[in-house]
């Protein structure tokens, strides 16, 4: 009798789930079909951009601060017009993004910046508003030397990608911190935290290359919007919902929450609210290292590791490296999942893709100008790397009394 009972359960129940299935089934396939057309479109849109790549090279001694860089992000920061349902749904429009470029080619260290070919002319005018004497110049894309992936190639290849440690609206440790807001401040008083990674890049050697990589866009709305099913906001409304959290108190009649929070609170929320009176740029960080055969030093592993080491807070935030090209042999004892990695990295790295498929694989993290500005910035006098690209000497306008 149970099992009889049993029986005409399960098949009750298999009937059920078959017609279920059978429902949902058209719903589910037109949801993967919708989902392969939307990523078809997009990545047809991106291959149809235009790009360029620009270098930068500037006199030793001109005596910016990384303010100035904080001015010439400011072109970088744009929000396209709100695409139609026809440039969404059938062009696949995007808003699309800027690379900026720390590189070390056999120890010669440049800045480089891939950019749209048609924001060349104001972000060129940006850099020559603020560095006058700077000189930019259109070149080949550098990664077209090395042939990782070539099944003869005997480059050998370290590299990771980094993000940050706390919310996006802990700010790190920026140029301001480290006094270089200051203009009259002298070249030998300056503490750049640059010059740690100036300094790595420019003592590898023949056969061997760095590459760091900043991948920026403005800031999207990618936060879930409090009170709301599928609403998004960007970083300052999560940072504003953060800083409830922080002055939450049960403040003693007469005082105000600001009033009821330890020193060191008090300058976390501060720092938060600075961090927020800025432009914030969604971003993704990749480091790649390099060497030729023999010429491949596993000691410049550690110097990759500690690239952004130097803009951690312990108060505030700090980068943390991740997807890093290093697996025990247990997890992957014969080296497939290593090999995937390290082709994944170098293809997202030559592509300068990370906001989208197929290079979405680290969620974007948020830094405002005045943070990205420090990161990478122009350094002066202060970065004594000779193999420093630079401008042999700064150059000077003609004197208005010349005679003719």
């Amino acid at each position: 009798m149970i099992q009889e009972i049993l029986v005409q359960l399960l098949q009750t129940f298999g009937e059920v789930l078959f017609r279920a299935f059978a429902f949902a089934l058209p719903f589910l396939a037109f949801i993967i079909a919708w989902s392969l057309w939307r990523y078809y479109i997009v990545r047809n849109f991106i291959a149809k951009a235009e790009w360029v790549m620009l270098e930068v090279k500037l006199p030793k001694e001109h005596q910016k601060t990384p303010q100035a860089m904080e001015v010439v992000l400011g072109a970088f920061h744009q929000f396209p017009t709100p695409p139609t349902w026809y440039d969404y749904w059938w062009l696949g429009k995007v808003p699309l993004w800027f690379s900026l470029e720390l590189v070390s080619i056999n120890g010669a260290v440049h800045f480089f910046m891939k950019i749209q070919k048609s924001q060349r002319s104001i972000i060129e005018n940006h850099i020559y508003s603020q560095y006058p004497q700077a000189e930019i110049h259109q070149v080949p894309d550098y990664v077209g030397g090395i042939n990782f992936e070539a099944p003869d190639s005997k480059w050998k290849m370290f590299g990771m990608e980094h993000v940050l440690v706390r919310e996006d609206a802990y700010p790190i440790k920026t140029y301001v911190d480290y006094g270089l807001d200051r203009e009259l401040l002298k070249e030998e008083q300056k503490v750049d935290p640059i010059t740690s990674t100036i300094e790595f890049l420019g003592s590898l050697g023949e056969d061997e290359q760095a590459w760091i990589q900043i991948i920026i866009m403005a800031a999207q709305p990618r936060f879930p919007k409090k009170d709301t099913w599928f609403g998004k906001e960007d970083w300052k409304g999560n940072a504003k919902e953060l800083l409830k959290k922080l002055l939450k108190r049960d403040a003693a009649p007469g005082f105000g929450p600001m009033m009821m929070l330890s020193p060191g609170e008090r300058a976390t929320v501060e720092a938060i609210e600075r961090s927020m009176s800025k432009l914030g740029f969604d971003c993704g960080i990749r480091t790649l290292y390099f060497g030729k055969d023999k010429k491949f030093n596993p000691q410049n592993i550690a110097n990759l590791f500690a690239t952004f080491r130097q803009y951690g807070s312990v108060t505030l935030n700090s980068f943390k490296p991740v997807r890093i090209t290093s697996f025990n042999w247990w997890v992957d004892p014969f080296g497939w999942k290593l090999k995937e990695l390290k082709s994944s990295l170098f293809r997202a790295y030559v592509s300068r893709g990370y906001f989208y498929r197929p290079f979405k694989n680290v969620p974007p993290f948020t830094l405002n100008s005045e943070e990205l500005a420090t990161i990478y910035h122009f350094p002066g006098a202060v970065s004594v790397t000779p193999t420093f690209s630079r401008i042999e000497s700064k150059r000077a306008e003609a004197p208005i009394n010349l005679p003719i």
